[in-house]
């Protein structure tokens, strides 16, 4: 399977895993944020000081010096305290950033839960909303019209399928962003923090749909602060401190790891 490799500069061209098994790499990969010093009140105030060389900015390094790989059909956890880089290490997979520097390469159709109602629009009613977010994903009409049923029946939601989505709670959203992001056999799934959100019933009920995708093959990477269901459902993970790679192995050396800096 050939790769998108993505560089600071940009999408590069197709390659093929150098070991065979890899479905993600990043190779010393850092991501940088420009931020401005000092408060700018509107837009135009930032264009008019912008053209006049008069914004001072600092850098910021969201990610720094990252080097893992997540090998085809295994599920990787990312874990670290809020701000560590972990949405931004999924965004960079997901190709919604590319690194300031390094190298990250993906095999296979990626498939992102990054954010409540990404891909949908609050105006639409949920079953539009399917239509739009399941051809953003890549999904043919004929498609999503043989998935439209499943995809209602999982998220629960045949009362208010028909009514706008500004009207939904976050954990309607949840399960409907949920549903229909699963409801196609990624390649590699990516989930940030979305299962922390939702009833018991619910979370369970995700949990137990990443683990059938899991047994067909799908890649996984993993974000979040519940360490029961990182131990259950993930094998390998990675600890992000400030930024950089604090470790990374057996998940449950990680936490472990983790936890002691935590105390310390």
């Amino acid at each position: 399977m050939d790769a998108v490799t993505l560089h600071p500069d940009g999408l590069m061209g197709a390659c093929s895993p150098a070991d065979g098994d890899a479905a993600i790499q990043f190779q010393s990969v850092g991501v940088r944020y420009r931020l401005p010093q000092e408060r700018i009140r509107s837009f135009k105030e930032y264009a008019i000081r912008r053209l006049q060389g008069k914004v001072n900015y600092r850098d910021f390094w969201a990610l720094q010096g990252v080097s893992f790989t997540v090998r085809r059909g295994d599920a990787l956890a990312v874990i670290g305290r809020n701000g560590a880089g972990k949405s931004t290490l999924l965004k960079v997979v997901a190709r919604v950033l590319r690194p300031t520097a390094g190298r990250v390469r993906v095999w296979g159709r990626v498939v992102p839960l990054l954010e409540l109602g990404a891909g949908f629009h609050p105006d639409m009613t949920g079953r539009e909303n399917i239509w739009l977010n399941a051809t953003l994903l890549g999904r043919s009409r004929p498609e999503i019209a043989a998935c439209l049923e499943a995809i209602v029946d999982f998220a629960e939601l045949w009362e208010f399928i028909d009514a706008p989505l500004r009207t939904y709670s976050s954990g309607m959203v949840a399960r409907l962003g949920f549903a229909v992001a699963t409801s196609w056999q990624p390649d590699i799934l990516l989930v940030d923090e979305v299962l922390s959100v939702g009833d018991e019933t619910f979370q369970q009920k995700c949990q137990a749909r990443i683990e059938a995708l899991r047994a067909r093959g799908t890649t996984l990477l993993f974000t979040s602060h519940n360490v029961v269901q990182v131990r259950s459902i993930c094998q390998q993970a990675i600890w992000l401190n400030h930024g950089m790679l604090g470790a990374q192995g057996d998940v449950d050396e990680v936490i472990d790891r983790y936890h002691r800096a935590q105390m310390a």
